[in-house]
């Protein structure tokens, strides 16, 4: 019994210190949780627009109107879209649209087992234009296993052969976008109705 209530207050003295040093303000004083209402305004929706311009909040309509977020923004990317259709062939190691770059995983043909390619695409700009990517090609020849192996850059050749691929692919992408948004706003002309004459 006594064991328990000595268990209990070593505890205790072990977890106060943690909360009272947890109030402490950044001038190093005891600070309540909750702010000071004389810094805010009376108005909820002045409130409501000041925290949301300290970053302190958000509002859903706000993400509801911007469309979700970044992926749905990498959907609509044209270069994006057209990169990942050109190589969709190979298998991906890494893709990240808000660091700009994709990369493939070693890939091999069957009738040649010990050399393999990787590739690395990286968005210099969201632009459709001949520098917007930086297209890197990996080679690697094994010999006998996966453990002899030589890596080196590939000609650049084909690095620009496949951003040539992808900068067609984003232009057509681009076109049809533009198409179908200009259909959008096309307000086809209503029927005329001719009135009787009495």
């Amino acid at each position: 019994m006594n064991s328990i209530k000595f268990n209990k207050i070593l505890i205790l003295l072990l977890v106060a210190p943690l909360i009272l040093t947890s109030c402490k303000g950044p001038d190093g004083g005891f600070k309540l949780p909750g702010g000071d209402a004389r810094k805010f305004p009376d108005d909820p929706q002045k409130r409501v627009e000041q925290n949301i311009r300290e970053g302190k909040g958000f509002r859903i309509n706000d993400a509801i109107k911007r469309g979700g977020g970044t992926f749905d923004f990498a959907s609509s990317n044209e270069l994006w879209r057209a990169s990942l259709d050109v190589i969709d062939f190979m298998p991906l190691l890494s893709v990240n649209y808000s660091g700009g770059i994709i990369v493939t995983d070693w890939y091999s043909e069957n009738n040649s087992p010990n050399e393999s390619i990787k590739i690395s695409i990286r968005f210099l700009t969201n632009e459709i234009r001949s520098d917007a990517l930086d297209v890197k090609i990996f080679n690697r020849v094994c010999i006998d296993t996966l453990i002899n192996c030589t890596f080196s850059d590939s000609n650049e050749n084909l690095s620009k052969e496949i951003a040539k691929q992808i900068l067609k692919k984003a232009a057509i992408y681009k076109s049809k976008k533009t198409e179908e948004s200009s259909n959008k706003d096309y307000k086809y002309p209503q029927k005329i109705k001719k009135k009787k004459k009495k």
